[in-house]
């Protein structure tokens, strides 16, 4: 008896297999059948004229196409802004990942309206998420617990706005910069915040990514788009010490930054850089900004405090990325909880304010705090504010005791 001839869809799928999977091997362990029954289909679909309908992704002929349409893309760029460099790094790489740097189009190009100040940065940094701040510990100077924190959050943005409407009442800003400098939770990197804290790091990770969403669109709704840099802290990490090797994939922060990206990738007004080292580095207008956490640098002393220790690893990092062509001209950080702004160095303060451990050691009394700037496209570093984030600004005056004999 006659075999009934072969059907085109069995052709069609056995040219197809070998097309995508690169091989006859590869093709009969993913449709699962014999090689010689697929080789038999094969020769049926060259005498049939079958051909594939599909392109291998890597073959010589797409990987072309795609190198030479993103070489125009960089030829029409360029014409546009000579920070566009940064897209020669993508042609290599078609598949775009979170961690690479894809900057907004407002924060390269400025706009042609004469009324804009420039581009704002909100700095949020040192949150401190799920730790507790016992006034009765520290002369009632400061309180720190989870409803206080999602009141200072609220307050920090609400602040923010109004005081950048104060300067520009039409809000004529192009899209706001929201760099996310790590400590974003408590974590239980010490026994006592382990003993202490309100919740435990999973718990505040979960309600923190609720907070932060809010904030996030919020900005996004008030200024058109936001553009997040983030980097790492150390007390969100998971490992006994801090790792050099994979410290942001041993970091609750890098967890709660994958989780908001990935939350917004529908959302065009918005745009991530997590990078997988330890700094991040961007340009507003081509004024260069270095951020990192700011836990690599130690010492200090009664006199000068954080300013020496933060002075040479600023020296330090300017050192190493000139011998490698990554010169910067501000860096930012957080970590010390202390509100600085100098003309290249820029340190954050803190949502949690003044704690037992600051209260212990003599620190110097700083209010809960949040930094703001904004970048000219001409001057460069501007208008410079805190963002007082507690409505109770004042530390109130406590009572000595006192004795009459």
């Amino acid at each position: 008896m006659a075999q009934p001839p072969m059907s085109v869809e069995k052709m069609q799928e056995a040219v197809d297999a070998v097309a995508k999977y690169g091989s006859e091997v590869a093709a009969v362990k993913a449709i699962k059948i014999p090689r010689s029954t697929l080789r038999e289909r094969l020769r049926a679909a060259n005498r049939a004229g079958i051909a594939s309908g599909i392109e291998r992704p890597d073959s010589p002929g797409r990987l072309k196409s795609t190198i030479t349409r993103l070489e125009a893309a960089l030829r029409a760029k360029e014409k546009q802004s000579a920070d566009i460099d940064i897209i020669k790094g993508v042609v290599g790489n078609i598949r775009h990942k979170v961690e690479d740097l894809d900057p907004p189009e407002f924060i390269i190009n400025p706009r042609k309206q004469h009324g804009s100040p420039g581009v704002p940065t909100l700095f949020l940094s040192d949150l401190h998420w799920a730790e507790v701040v016992h006034p009765s510990q520290i002369n009632g100077v400061n309180q720190y617990n989870l409803r206080i924190a999602r009141e200072r959050m609220q307050t920090c943005v609400d602040s923010a706005v109004h005081l950048l409407k104060i300067l520009s009442p039409k809000m004529d800003y192009p899209g706001i910069v929201v760099p996310l400098g790590g400590d974003m939770i408590s974590g239980n990197i010490h026994e006592e915040l382990t003993a202490s804290n309100e919740i435990n790091s999973m718990p505040a990770i979960e309600d923190l990514y609720g907070v932060l969403r809010g904030v996030i669109t919020q900005l996004a709704n008030a200024f058109g788009s936001v553009f997040l840099p983030c980097v790492t802290g150390n007390h969100g990490r998971d490992t006994h010490k801090i790792w050099a090797k994979d410290r942001h994939h041993t970091s609750f922060d890098w967890l709660l930054y994958r989780f908001l990206a990935k939350s917004f990738e529908g959302d065009a007004r918005i745009r991530f850089y997590i990078p997988d080292g330890p700094d991040a580095y961007y340009r507003v207008y081509g004024h260069r900004y270095l951020l990192t956490h700011g836990d690599q640098f130690r010492g200090g002393d009664s006199m000068i405090g954080a300013l020496g220790p933060l002075t040479r690893g600023s020296h330090k990092k300017a050192s190493r990325n000139a011998a490698i062509d990554m010169d910067f001209d501000v860096m930012i950080c957080g970590h010390w909880h202390q509100y600085i702004h100098l003309t290249r160095l820029i340190v954050n303060g803190s949502l949690k304010g003044y704690d037992e451990y600051a209260y212990n050691y003599n620190f110097p009394f700083e209010h809960p705090q949040q930094a703001l700037w904004i970048t000219h496209p001409k001057y460069k570093i501007t208008y410079r504010m805190p963002v007082y984030v507690d409505r109770q600004r004042a530390a109130p005056k406590t009572a000595w005791v006192s004795f009459a004999g």
